[in-house]
């Protein structure tokens, strides 16, 4: 009897026709004794089901995926950077190279390089080589020194003052050494004797 009850309450299964009772209620079910209480709402129960975990999984896995994938793309984007300067370091070099063959294509380039380099000198030419105290060679400085180091700055003169100067200079000629260039350098203190 009870299940007889049961069913003519939910009506039969299948499409909804004349012979189905409406339903009413929360739930969709006719009202009983059971639901009367009022200002109760029915519990809403959130199972995980397969779609969802399924769903978890594949967003999982795109996210590993993408996120592999950039730092792949990363990766190569620096490598990338890296050789391109790498490249253009290169072809200023080359470039550098080119114009200095085509320096030592030129004689005159050639004998200027012998001669600082090596201390060739043309025929008939006399060399002189600059040594230190201590019988060294002194290499030039390539750069400038200090206004400081260099001594007092002189006060500019006038063109036509320098012109006289060199008028009485003509006239009163300074003494020349007679004792010729020095051959040997003796001692610390440098004193030139000749030989």
């Amino acid at each position: 009897m009870a299940d007889q009850r049961r069913f003519s309450q939910r009506g039969p299964r299948g499409p909804r026709g004349p012979a189905r009772p409406k339903r009413t209620g929360a739930l969709g079910r006719a009202d009983t004794g059971e639901r009367a209480a009022v200002g109760r709402t029915p519990r809403v129960r959130h199972r995980p089901t397969g779609r969802a975990a399924i769903l978890v999984v594949v967003l999982a896995v795109l996210i590993v995926s993408y996120a592999s994938s950039m730092k792949a793309y990363l990766q190569q984007r620096h490598d990338m950077d890296t050789l391109q300067s790498e490249i253009a370091q290169r072809q200023r070099s080359i470039e550098s190279l080119q114009e200095q063959k085509k320096r030592w294509q030129d004689p005159a380039y050639v004998a200027q390089q012998a001669r600082a380099r090596f201390g060739y000198v043309m025929p008939g030419q006399i060399s002189y080589v600059a040594l230190d105290s201590h019988g060294h060679r002194i290499d030039p400085e390539a750069t400038l020194g200090k206004p400081s180091t260099v001594g007092v700055p002189q006060k500019p003169t006038a063109w036509w003052e320098d012109a006289w100067g060199s008028v009485e200079l003509a006239g009163k000629p300074p003494k020349q050494d007679t004792s010729g260039p020095a051959t040997t350098i003796n001692g610390a203190a440098g004193s030139n004797q000749k030989e």
